[in-house]
């Protein structure tokens, strides 16, 4: 199989690589991104993108303001962006370059999805920008930063999954709000970590099929109630 590289870039995380192939079959190029040599994602299997986000929906009954936390090559957001409940979607990505290979066309369906104009792209850590949001701001967060856990695109992605990271989501959710963690494993360390933040929680298997193959994936949820408590009457 062909490789073509269509972009590098470096950043102190390491280096980026898009490329392109040309399938067995001789059909439509695939784009591919590496990041520091492994594989991140490409343009022929995107069903666990997509179902992260159609499940993650589902979580809420009116998914207005919702955070995506990573950008890829767009298919999650693209997925929040199919929802006609979704009033505004801010995408957080830490990798520059990838927002501008969206963003020029060398990713050629990315001008189309950033031209949206519910989409907000803010370049940073996730970790830094949910720090920075105002309390109850958002209904739903999804993160899509790695395959979970046990799969980090980064070592310092591993406080994405600590109850500290958790509670920072939870300050930013309006009550009813939820954040769905995508995995490509099991990661019950994850699930007692969304347990001490969330009273209410779920662990979803997911189904999709890849390359002919059935896979199953894991989307963990935690939920804030629908209203806080009244206050205790004084006086």
């Amino acid at each position: 199989m062909e490789y073509v590289e269509v972009a590098r870039a470096e950043s102190e995380r390491g280096e980026l690589v898009l490329r392109e192939r040309t399938p067995e079959d001789a059909g439509p190029r695939v784009l591919e991104l590496r990041a520091n040599g492994v594989f991140v994602m490409d343009t022929v299997e995107v069903s666990t993108e997509r179902a992260l986000a159609t499940a993650a929906l589902g979580l809420v009954p009116e998914p207005r303001a919702v955070v995506v936390g990573g950008l890829g090559l767009g298919f999650t957001m693209h997925e929040v962006l199919a929802d006609p409940r979704v009033e505004t979607c801010a995408v957080v990505e830490i990798e520059q370059a990838l927002v501008d290979w969206m963003r020029d066309g060398t990713v050629p369906h990315g001008p189309a999805l950033l031209a949206d104009e519910r989409v907000t792209v803010v370049v940073a850590d996730v970790a830094a920008a949910v720090a920075e949001a105002r309390p109850a701001s958002y209904d739903l967060v999804l993160l899509d930063v790695d395959n979970g856990p046990g799969y980090l695109v980064h070592d310092a992605n591993a406080a994405l999954y600590s109850p500290f990271f958790l509670a920072e989501v939870a300050r930013v959710l309006r009550p009813g709000g939820a954040v769905a963690i995508w995995s490509a494993d099991q990661a019950p360390a994850l699930a007692e970590a969304v347990a001490s933040v969330y009273a209410a929680t779920e662990t979803i298997p997911l189904d999709v099929v890849l390359q002919g193959r059935a896979e199953q994936y894991w989307l963990y949820v935690g939920r804030l109630p629908a209203s806080s408590p009244a206050a205790p009457a004084t006086g």
